[in-house]
């Protein structure tokens, strides 16, 4: 027997429709790359993004074509967002900051018929143009009024396209298992893989984003998605504000600690989000100019382990809530969050830095487990490493155009190796192919990083696994000194010391100008490993 319910399909376009209905005085406010803010509403993202709709249909856009942006986090992009999804066609997000090789070979495995970019990005696109056959259109998000430069590619304004057409665009019905949007992963393990999110994917993973043990969006919030709206749609920011209405802040590509702080401030933002080196940034700035943030209420992490200097110094300087988080894009992203149960409701000072150092618990709609190297389930202790696997209503089960499927009995080997409390608070202790063995043991390379940037002198840390005659393996670390700073080797070795094991002190260490990072902000530990020949 069914039950006597109203059936409606989850779709992207619903929360738009949501959002225009019953926030559509809301603000959303745009920068672009000179600095100006571009203020509209919930409603004007919703007439636009209808308008976009219509032209691109007018191009002959059809049900499952892809459309790639190219774009940092603006109004335009988000209209973007919601018009390629709502027709019915896959919004591919196109990371910028890879190599211009894997941004074309992506394209064409993707399919993109129509792109959508920004204006600083078209010389980018340009130098690939022999590589982009099967693309039609090349549509440039710039300002109105502003001519178009002469291009081999065959380039069309944004905003002359909208001023032509209508507004009374009907959004179509669909399967809600119909896919919405492409992302590719950042290629560190491999080329980079596409991951195809479905509608009712999208909308299950607004919702728990949304939950108060989550980040808790709501109607009274300003929020600050600063993770860019092409790196796994920006963790769910767009879609979770406009399903709770919430007040939707874009910073355009000026993320130095300095703009940052300036939009936090003026735009009274209560919710932001990004990668520890954005929040890393913003500390310096902060520290340097004697500033406080009056309104910032939840600053989330992700996309790498949080450093405990971030954690202590947004706790208990600024008084902001951090909620660090896990997830890849394969998970939406997020599947984890740090949020306390009523044990750890009242922790305070070192003990809740502590606890907040692990990676989170599964939000629901999301399963966690950790296996041993035959697929066998480990204890929940909170010491047991194992291999981190896990299954959802938003996590993937296969590749676009890949015909093997990534799954182990029915979970996602997601490359972590992790450890589970009793409670469900999971801790990523290491990437597998990370983890440095020395004389039969396990060495945390995340953890030995972690120790290393709580030194007040070091600004950012990395680890890798060398080999070693008698040992297999031994740490080698590199280090960045903060601005003005000095440390030896052997004072930091000292403070090691004092701080892990005698044997997981690296053998050697050497000081850098910088690191490498990958186009998603973690470290680049391919990278390091190429440097050293391994």
């Amino acid at each position: 027997m069914l039950g006597l319910m109203m059936h409606r399909p989850l779709l992207v376009s619903s929360l738009i429709q949501h959002a225009d209905r019953h926030h559509g005085s809301t603000p959303v406010v745009s920068r672009n790359a000179e600095g100006t803010l571009y203020r509209g509403t919930w409603h004007t993202v919703h007439e636009r993004s209808r308008r976009l709709a219509h032209a691109l249909q007018g191009l002959g856009v059809a049900p499952g074509d892809r459309i790639g942006t190219l774009a940092w986090n603006n109004h335009r992009h988000l209209e973007a967002y919601y018009a390629i999804s709502g027709m019915g066609a896959v919004c591919h997000t196109i990371n910028p900051r890879l190599f211009p090789e894997q941004i074309a070979g992506i394209i064409q495995h993707a399919g993109d018929s129509v792109l959508l970019l920004d204006p600083m990005f078209l010389p980018l696109l340009e130098s690939l143009a022999p590589q982009l056959s099967a693309v039609r259109h090349v549509i440039v998000m710039g300002e109105a009024g502003v001519p178009l430069p002469p291009s081999p590619l065959p380039l069309l304004a944004y905003e002359a396209l909208l001023d032509v057409a209508s507004s009374d665009y009907v959004w179509p019905e669909m399967d809600e298992l119909t896919a919405a949007a492409l992302c590719y992963t950042s290629g560190t393990t491999g080329k980079p893989k596409g991951v195809l999110y479905s509608h009712r994917s999208t909308l299950l993973h607004a919702w728990a984003v949304s939950l108060p043990d989550s980040l808790s969006f709501s109607a009274r919030d300003a929020v600050l998605p600063v993770v860019p709206l092409f790196h796994a749609n920006a963790w769910g920011f767009p879609y979770a504000a406009a399903l709770t209405g919430a007040k939707l802040v874009l910073p355009g590509p000026l993320l130095d600690g300095a703009h940052l702080y300036q939009l936090l401030e003026s735009e009274k933002v209560t919710l932001t989000a990004g990668v520890p080196t954005v929040w890393n940034n913003l500390m310096q700035y902060l520290q340097a100019e004697g500033r406080q943030l009056h309104y910032l209420q939840r600053l989330g992490v992700g996309g790498a382990a949080c450093p405990k200097t971030i954690l202590s110094y947004f706790e208990d300087v600024q008084k902001v809530t951090v909620l660090p988080g896990w997830g890849m894009t394969e998970t939406s992203p997020v599947a984890a969050l740090t949020q306390p149960k009523a044990r750890q409701a009242n922790l305070q000072g070192q003990a809740r830095r502590d606890w907040l150092a692990r990676s989170g618990r599964a939000l629901f709609g999301v399963d966690m487990e950790i296996v041993d190297d035959q697929g066998q389930p480990l204890p929940h202790d909170g010491r047991t490493c194992g291999h981190l696997q896990v299954q959802g209503h938003w996590v993937c089960d296969g590749y676009y155009k890949e015909p093997a499927s990534p799954l182990q009995q029915g979970w996602f080997p997601t490359g972590d190796v992790a450890v589970i409390d009793g409670e469900g608070f999971m801790q990523i202790t290491d990437r597998a192919k990370d983890m440095i063995k020395s004389g039969g043991e396990w060495i945390s390379s995340i953890e030995l990083e972690q120790v290393t940037a709580g030194h007040p002198a070091i600004l950012e840390a990395a680890v890798i696994g060398v080999q070693h005659p008698h040992w297999g393996e031994r740490p080698f670390l590199m280090a960045v000194k903060k601005s003005g700073q000095e440390v030896t080797a052997g004072e930091l070795r000292g403070y090691l010391e004092q701080r892990i094991a005698k044997w997981w002190v690296p053998d050697e260490i050497v000081f850098v100008d910088s690191l490498p990072h990958t186009a998603t902000g973690k470290l680049n530990k391919a990278a390091l490993r190429a440097q050293r020949g391994l």
